[in-house]
């Protein structure tokens, strides 16, 4: 590990992607994750990097595909709006088995919406943009050193899995600025069995393809990526706890609004009200693990997100007992701040 530097969130992850081995980059500008490609075509000719503006988000994600079935690894960042027009992409990503990741700085809609934090894209995330049954893996930064972690993590699970990863930042994330550790750069991965890049030594030419030939041979198709998807449940689950341990109320948030829950949580306890936090850090797998030993407690769970109440489904789901989930979601680009977490926390449960 390096030295420690005081950076901007978005260009800590640029950073850390690079020190990981990725090379090629395709975007189109959009706030709040601009920062990213900026990064990277300033550093594209001392690196050696490949920077393509695309002409669109469709472009931008297509040629990420495109790097991914080479067998080299590649990104591109974008927004929510952003997104959505990369979701025939990742579903065809999805499908061929392209590791690849994006990265989605949230900001509020529907639509445009403001240049602010926000949770918002959490169903579009987690449940599948484009079509057909298919998932992504996503993880949810909390902090710039996270935020930077998480660029090498994703790049491992998208090669580990041959799927997409998805990295959920969000205006708060990616603007602030912290104290971040880099690791030291790895060396360019030798070449991936499955990988199209020409015959090089082999006797044919690798075929990656989401082609179906009849229904039978198509859901034979589909019933080996939901393998994989069960795979990844089982053993990608991530989250963090904090004082969970005689907690009676639990706070369920992710990303930046968790760190103000954890001021929330301090307040509660100065004042003798014991409370927790579960995080979740990946958002699929959402990880039910992280509720089941609480079952049999007499626990109640406290959502909270930036958006209209997206997550506490999968909560509601998690904890079986729609009785114990209270929610209260800010939108807009509005944070809580932790005291209006902690009297809202107090009138839900007297």
């Amino acid at each position: 590990m390096g030295d420690k530097v005081f950076m901007q969130g978005n260009e800590a992850f640029a950073e850390a992607a690079i020190r990981s081995g990725c090379k090629f980059f395709f975007g189109y500008p959009i706030t709040p994750s601009s920062e990213i490609p900026e990064y990277y075509a300033k550093k594209a000719p001392s690196e050696g990097l490949t920077f393509i503006q695309a002409e669109t988000e469709v472009s931008a994600f297509n040629m990420v595909a495109g790097v991914a079935a080479t067998g080299k690894r590649g990104m591109t960042a974008t927004s929510g709006p952003g997104f959505s027009l990369g979701c025939e992409a990742m579903s065809y990503m999805s499908a061929a088995g392209l590791p690849s990741v994006i990265v989605d700085c949230m900001r509020p809609g529907p639509a445009d919406g403001e240049i602010l934090g926000s949770q918002g894209d959490y169903n579009q995330l987690t449940k599948g943009g484009g079509h057909g049954d298919y998932n992504t893996i996503v993880l949810a930064p909390y902090s710039v050193q996270e935020y930077a972690d998480f660029a090498p993590l994703a790049f491992d699970l998208a090669e580990k899995y041959r799927n997409p990863v998805v990295v959920a930042s969000d205006g708060t994330i990616a603007k602030m600025m912290e104290n971040v550790e880099f690791p030291e750069k790895i060396a360019p991965k030798g070449r991936s069995d499955w990988a199209c890049d020409g015959i090089n030594g082999r006797d044919h030419y690798n075929d990656i393809t989401t082609c179906g030939d009849g229904p039978e041979q198509w859901e034979k198709y589909n019933l080996n990526l939901q393998s994989k998807y069960t795979k990844i449940r089982e053993n990608e689950q991530r989250w963090e706890e904090i004082q969970t341990d005689d907690a009676d109320i639990l706070i369920v948030a992710f990303g930046s609004l968790s760190r103000v829950c954890l001021t929330a949580m301090r307040i509660a306890r100065e004042n003798g009200i014991k409370v927790g936090i579960i995080r979740p850090i990946t958002l699929w797998p959402f990880p039910v693990k992280a509720f089941e030993k609480f079952a049999d407690k007499d626990v109640k769970y406290f959502v909270t997100e930036l958006n209209a109440g997206q997550m506490v489904n999968d909560v509601k789901l998690a904890v079986n007992d729609n009785k114990k989930v209270e929610f209260y979601g800010r939108l807009g680009g509005i944070t809580p701040t932790p005291v209006e977490l902690y009297k809202k926390l107090c009138e839900l449960y007297k």
